[in-house]
């Protein structure tokens, strides 16, 4: 599998929160990762937004299920990428699925 963002992250946005994990590979190709739930409310999306900046992950792969993505989808838009992925091709690396992670889409999909 190619790399091709190092600094990336994954979003599972639910009704009332949105789990987030991002994903950190170094040049040996160890990877790292931080995962935060937030709130789906202006305030927590804004931290969200700021969480990821600090971060300096400019990247997001979010589910498009539902309608809940488009408030996180507004915030965010104007300084990073976000791709919006189908649950049917989005997978987890095998042994690391939790409800926030899909890794794989930001190495694959991006």
């Amino acid at each position: 599998m190619k790399l091709v963002y190092p600094i990336c992250c994954g979003v599972d946005v639910h009704k009332k929160s949105l789990v987030a994990t991002i994903v950190s590979t170094d040049k040996e190709g160890i990877s790292t990762y931080q995962q935060r739930t937030f709130s789906t409310i202006n305030s927590d999306i804004e931290r969200f937004h700021y969480w990821l900046l600090e971060n300096n992950c400019y990247h997001v792969c979010m589910e498009s299920t539902g309608k809940y993505w488009i408030p996180i989808f507004n915030v965010l838009e104007s300084d990073i990428h976000v791709i919006l992925t189908h649950p049917k091709y989005v997978t987890a690396i095998k042994g690391k699925k939790t409800d926030g992670v899909c890794q794989v889409s930001c190495r694959i999909l991006m």
